[in-house]
């Protein structure tokens, strides 16, 4: 398959060459392209107005509008799908992409069949309903170019950020950042087994603990972390950057199976290096910061985690593309003191500007896009909101499903969020159904004391209060004063 992608795509840029060199702006032209997009796509779609789309595959379009519209007609008439008129304007003194007319090899030579290579990126512009049919919408987008402000600037972060040795790591770097877990777990195994230097298999055992943990196999995340210290200690210095990367990742470990005290010593000893050895406005010094900010946001310490957002948020806006997901992630945190101090407007605003990054940045499927949702709905259930909250809360867990294991924390706290919105409906049957399916993961992954099963507990105790069962409601009061008898300090707030 490799090599028919290759050579395809090496066909393509041929016939560019042939069709289009030396053309300028003024012989821009118009091609069409017609697509079902299911409801969420198509939503996804509307906010991402004024961002970047790129398409993964080669792109089939048309110079023929009709072509491309009878295609959409019949989309919508066999399917639930939304049908998408795409109206593509194309520079053809673009050279970073290549496309080509390939009338005299199709077999459909009245369509004017215009092919794009893999990863074309198009401006979205306007869009509007067709015939008024709310089904049946069209899309204008426009060709970017390497020029192009915001597509420069995130590509060039990221090239930096998945710089490593050879290309097989960075492709799997890459990966982790699209969230295509599973293919890079396969990717860097497979790069395991070869014969490789320490250097090599330090970053190769780092990135397969980022992995394990992103899928929430903590145990086997700490394993591959550990190894990756111990080769980078062997073969660097103690201070070495590289080193502060996994002392940070084990301390985010140790703060998804909440044991917070643990957490912040290994974010402190990242801390400590990062401060000594790179220079203050570093992209690691943020993120050592921020996770020390989300510990003490987790302990109820609230004015030292705004301290520490506040630190991490002055280094990426200075050294980050105003489009970065890592500025969306401490907006995020941000919204979530504020959401735990009661400014809920706050928090949506903080909310919503990660939303617009995330949207504009990552694949529609991305579970920081879900973590988004969440925080969206969170603060719309404090607000009562109750079918806005349903709404994020739904959105959440439809990619987590499709994105994460079905024993992934992601998906509990997901499934006990929408058993809160539906116990403060009164649908107290509905909201027990959702807690027990998060309690069963809870009880599957995290130890006995977990603050997630803390919480777990006392929800259930309450919503068997509330069906009149108040033996079953004894019993799991019990079991959550027991298990925040062994996590939280006595003066925290809860």
């Amino acid at each position: 398959m490799g090599f028919f992608i290759r050579d395809l795509h090496n066909h393509i840029e041929k016939l560019h060459g042939q069709q289009f060199v030396g053309q300028s702006p003024s012989n821009s032209f118009t091609v069409y392209r017609g697509q079902g997009l299911s409801e969420t796509e198509f939503n996804q779609l509307i906010k991402t107005k004024g961002g970047l789309l790129s398409f993964n595959s080669f792109l089939s379009t048309s110079k023929k509008r009709q072509v491309s519209l009878n295609f959409v007609h019949q989309t919508i008439a066999s399917s639930d799908l939304v049908g998408i008129l795409f109206i593509m304007r194309i520079d053809p003194s673009i050279l970073s992409t290549p496309f080509a007319g390939i009338r005299d090899v199709s077999y459909f030579k009245g369509e004017e069949e215009i092919l794009f290579s893999m990863h074309s990126t198009f401006r979205i512009g306007p869009m509007k309903q067709i015939d008024r049919n709310n089904r049946l919408w069209q899309v204008d987008l426009t060709l970017t170019s390497d020029n192009d402000p915001d597509l420069y600037a995130l590509t060039e972060r990221m090239r930096e950020e998945t710089e490593e040795s050879t290309g097989w790591l960075r492709l799997g770097k890459l990966m982790v950042k699209l969230a295509q877990y599973n293919e890079a777990e396969d990717l860097h195994e497979t790069l395991l087994a070869r014969r490789m230097d320490n250097d090599e298999r330090g970053n190769i055992f780092y990135q397969l603990g980022v992995i394990k943990c992103y899928l929430g196999e903590y145990a086997s995340a700490l394993t591959f972390y550990g190894k990756s210290l111990k080769t980078r200690q062997n073969n660097l210095s103690s201070q070495h950057p590289d080193v502060a990367d996994c002392y940070n990742a084990i301390g985010i470990v140790h703060y998804m199976v909440g044991d917070y005290y643990n957490a912040l010593s290994h974010y402190q000893v990242a801390m400590k290096i990062y401060r000594k050895n790179l220079p203050s406005n570093r992209p690691e010094l943020a993120t050592s910061y921020n996770n020390i900010g989300l510990v003490y946001d987790n302990m109820g310490d609230y004015s030292n985690a705004l301290s520490y957002y506040q630190k991490a948020v002055q280094i990426r806006q200075k050294v980050l593309p105003s489009n970065h997901p890592d500025l969306a992630t401490s907006y995020i945190c941000y919204g979530s003191v504020c959401y735990k101090m009661g400014d809920y407007s706050s928090s949506i605003s903080y909310h919503q500007k990660a939303l617009e990054i995330y949207q504009k940045t990552l694949p529609p499927n991305h579970p920081d896009l879900a973590t988004c949702y969440i925080c969206h709905g969170s603060v719309y259930e404090k607000m009562s909101d109750y079918m806005n909250s349903l709404l994020y809360y739904r959105k959440a867990l439809e990619i987590y499903q499709k994105t994460l294991p079905s024993d992934h924390p992601h998906l509990a706290t997901t499934y006990n969020n929408i058993g809160v919105v539906y116990y403060n409906m009164d649908d107290y049957s509905n909201a027990l159904s959702y807690h027990q399916k998060a309690l069963e993961i809870y009880q599957n992954i995290f130890p006995s004391y977990h603050p997630d099963l803390a919480q777990s507990y006392s929800t259930i105790s309450t919503v068997y209060l509330n069906l009149g069962d108040s033996s079953n409601a004894l019993l799991y009061y019990q079991k959550a004063v027991e298990t925040n008898r062994k996590l939280l300090p006595s003066n925290h707030p809860h």
